[in-house]
């Protein structure tokens, strides 16, 4: 029903900044609450970042505030994610996932709160 295609990974060095993007095709992505997690190899999944709707609400967890931006482009059926200063811990396979709502201002942490999820683009970053 959805598909999500994650880009702009890539090998990176510390300090760099990469912007990670999410096409969506089909659905009604205005609607859907939506989010970035990221594993590394050996690690469990992590959230990263989420935003609602309108991206008028957007959360993310200590390990990356004030690094991370998430943000949405709903015209174009799209969703980013800027990453700055790049840490070698950031190292990791990011995924996009997305999620209908019945509330404009949700915004979901949970990877068992997604309906769809990307295939993931790698993000390798050396010290």
């Amino acid at each position: 029903q959805v598909q999500l295609l994650e880009s702009g990974g890539g090998l990176a060095q510390a300090g760099d900044s990469l912007k990670l993007s999410c096409k969506a095709s089909g659905g009604a992505f205005g609607t859907y609450a939506l989010g970035w997690f990221r594993q590394a190899p050996g690690k469990e999944r992590e959230f990263v970042a989420g935003i609602s709707w309108d991206g008028t609400n957007t959360k993310y967890p200590d390990s990356v505030k004030g690094r991370f931006t998430i943000s949405r482009i709903n015209a174009k059926t799209t969703l980013y994610l800027q990453i700055n200063s790049l840490k070698p811990e950031d190292t990791a396979v990011y995924t996009c996932a997305a999620t209908r709502t019945v509330a404009t201002w949700s915004v979901r942490e949970q990877s068992r709160d997604y309906e769809w999820w990307g295939q993931g683009t790698q993000v390798t970053v050396s010290s």
